[in-house]
């Protein structure tokens, strides 16, 4: 039995059946990675989790329309937080252990023949570089990070007004854009949440970004969220999702249609 099935969603993994599978060959897996952490007073404990959902759904079909052979995988709803442990229900994953979950994960890609993974990052904490540099000569597999929230950084201050390191316009847009029931606010309508002020350390190397420290987010922000996001809109959300699909949906083709010559990826 060869039927195909009219399916809505061919490359999300999460809604198709082991028949499906059966007919595709798959060249390209997308790995989301998100967090279970507090987003200051008015957007989900989801949001990073629910980010790599959307990101990775919107540039895998359009990829997929394009003729990428590229499959989504579930997103992992946990990331690192040890900097945020003083805020309830930061469910914390150590590096160490978020790394051997990944590398377990992508044995299992190549044991299903899928050489080429994106590792596709929701979450500041989750500082995949190392992981990536470890793995290269251990595993035949190609990977490739993407923290999506650094794509469009030329272009930020065409889109927003103010920096968003956490929970700040940029994250609030998407949030109004594409989840704006889970968007608190007050009874007047105006958002409940601070101005997300951070707190500067006593060292200027530090505030000035010389050196660098793991930052204790009890103490740098009042509720965990880190820029102003009082001048978020639904249009910015749209904006910044455009050029997500735009810039990353083309690489995933690309990549899907690379050969693993000798020379990959130059």
């Amino acid at each position: 039995m060869n039927e195909r099935r009219e399916i809505p969603h061919p490359w999300r993994l999460a809604d198709l059946t082991y028949y499906d599978v059966r007919q595709e060959h798959y060249e390209v897996a997308v790995l989301p990675l998100g967090a279970t952490e507090p987003h200051n007073l008015h957007l989900p404990y989801s949001m990073d989790t629910r980010e790599g959902d959307l990101v990775g759904e919107m540039i895998c079909s359009a990829a997929w329309r394009q003729g990428a052979k590229v499959i989504l995988l579930p997103t992992i709803p946990y990331g690192t937080e040890t900097n945020q442990r003083a805020f309830p229900f930061a469910m914390n994953v150590n590096p160490s252990t978020l790394n051997a979950l990944l590398a377990d994960l992508i044995e299992t890609l190549v044991h299903q023949g899928i050489l080429k993974v994106v590792l596709l990052n929701s979450h500041g904490g989750n500082d995949l570089k190392g992981f990536l540099r470890e793995m290269y000569g251990k595993s035949p597999s190609k990977l490739f990070l993407c923290n999506w929230y650094t794509v469009f950084h030329d272009v930020y201050h065409q889109i927003f007004n103010e920096p968003d390191d956490h929970a700040g316009e940029m994250e609030t847009s998407l949030a109004l854009a594409y989840w704006p029931e889970l968007v608190a606010r007050r009874t007047d309508g105006t958002l409940l949440a601070d101005s997300g002020v951070k707190q500067p350390t006593r060292f200027e190397a530090v505030n000035r970004g010389w050196v660098s420290i793991t930052r204790p987010w009890h103490l740098l922000t009042t509720n965990a969220g880190a820029g102003n996001p009082h001048a978020a809109s639904v249009e910015k959300g749209q904006r910044v999702m455009e050029i997500l699909v735009e810039r990353l949906a083309k690489f995933l083709v690309e990549l899907s249609q690379s050969p693993l010559d000798e020379r990959f990826p130059f």
